[in-house]
């Protein structure tokens, strides 16, 4: 069980990305309200991206984010598997965003810091390139108003769409022994030269601290309207955003409680290579959105009378999607209905995680260009930034040898 709540204070510590110097700020300038910018795709939202905004929340007071329209991104990247208008809808979602910028030039400039009052951006610590190779940052990294925080390891758009593209029942066990995956991921990660180190797969390893700082820990107060919900959440999507929100304007105060299943009972009632992300992946994912509360790591499938009792639950939530029977062939929602506190709600929205799996299908040979072409370009960046730091160090080796 984690607690997780709708507000979060900021944090301080290395794994937030800010520096010592860049937290003790002068009394004078704690004064006022810090502004910070982050700006991206944010295609296909995941935790990785919930976790970037964290750590920018943690460096201000206001976090105001920028998103790219489909065209700026189909321009230097390739085409996006969301819509501009669902992505938007998704980083409204992330409990840490204060604002969103709708359309965002893909390249941060000082001018576009200005507009929004922001103090300074803030950027992962890999690089992102126009269509020409340039640094979208560097014009703001020039004028010392750029921040840099720490990537998230073990995910990423291209782990993502592997697993998805995978058609087994152990992809998010250990990636990294399979061979089918290894393939897939050379085919669809691998320039020409090799692997970029800023794109790639990496194995994600869930520690306590980390659901500790995604999670508020907010207990329900008198008068709150206990909500509980339950599911698989895979591959945390608009979806899900739309049927959280709506689960959420059920009552005045709402305290929303969300139970995830572990993988294998999701795997029983899902089949083929379901859930594409895995418990812990799957908590932060719920765990980052506004509109939750507390969260059920391992959840029972059936809502029973304990679990009821224990939360004290008012009123138990499904969407409109096909509720499956328990092992036992019982309805799991038989108790909550006995008791009458049981509601089916539409969010009008019917996207399910199978909808997204045939999108990325559809597209499996865009996407594999896609991300070839972005690491091409990175390689190129890279191999350029080692050979100046090379003689960088050379020509201070002369020197010191005179």
């Amino acid at each position: 069980m984690i607690k997780n709540g709708h507000h979060t204070s900021n944090e301080q510590g290395i794994e937030s990305g800010a520096t010592q110097g860049d937290l003790a700020c002068s009394p004078e300038k704690r004064k006022r309200s810090v502004r910070v910018w982050c700006d991206g795709c944010y295609d296909m939202v995941h935790y990785g991206h919930s976790n970037q905004l964290r750590q920018a929340k943690a460096m201000g007071d206001y976090l105001i984010v920028g998103v790219h329209t489909d065209e700026e991104i189909s321009k230097h990247k390739g085409p996006p598997v969301f819509t501009q208008a669902e992505r938007y809808k998704m980083v409204r979602a992330i409990k840490w965003v204060d604002e969103i910028v709708e359309g965002a030039p893909y390249v941060t400039t000082l001018d576009t810091l200005d507009k929004y009052n922001s103090d300074f951006c803030i950027h992962g610590d890999d690089i992102t390139l126009t269509v020409d190779g340039k640094d979208t940052y560097a014009e703001v990294k020039r004028e010392g108003r750029y921040r840099e925080c720490r990537r998230t390891q073990g995910v990423s758009t291209t782990d993502l769409v592997g697993r998805m593209l995978l058609m087994t029942k152990t992809h998010h066990s250990n990636n990294i022994d399979n061979s089918d995956y290894q393939q897939h991921t050379d085919n669809f990660g691998k320039g020409p030269k090799g692997h970029s180190p800023w794109t790639g797969v990496s194995q994600f390893l869930q520690t306590s601290q980390k659901i500790i700082q995604f999670a508020s820990g907010q207990e329900a107060q008198p008068g709150d309207t206990i909500i509980y919900v339950a599911g698989a959440f895979d591959l945390f999507h608009i979806g899900h955003v739309d049927f959280l929100e709506t689960v959420y304007k059920q009552a005045e105060r709402p305290y929303v409680i969300v139970g995830l299943h572990f993988d294998q009972e999701v795997n029983r009632y899902k089949g083929k290579n379901y859930p594409i992300m895995n418990i812990h992946e799957r908590t932060l994912s719920v765990l980052a959105c506004r509109y939750v509360s507390e969260v059920v790591i391992g959840a029972p499938y059936a809502v029973g009378k304990d679990l009821l009792d224990h939360f004290k639950v008012d009123l138990v939530c499904h969407g409109k999607t096909e509720v499956f029977p328990d092992r036992d062939t019982a309805d799991p929602y038989a108790e909550a209905k006995k008791r009458g506190i049981f509601r089916t709600v539409d969010s009008g929205n019917g996207l399910t995680t199978d909808d997204i799996v045939q999108r990325i299908i559809k597209n499996r040979l865009q996407f594999e260009a896609r991300n070839q072409k972005k690491e091409a370009k990175e390689i190129a960046v890279f191999e350029a930034m080692k050979r100046q730091a090379e003689g960088e160090q050379a020509g201070d080796t002369a020197q010191a040898a005179q």
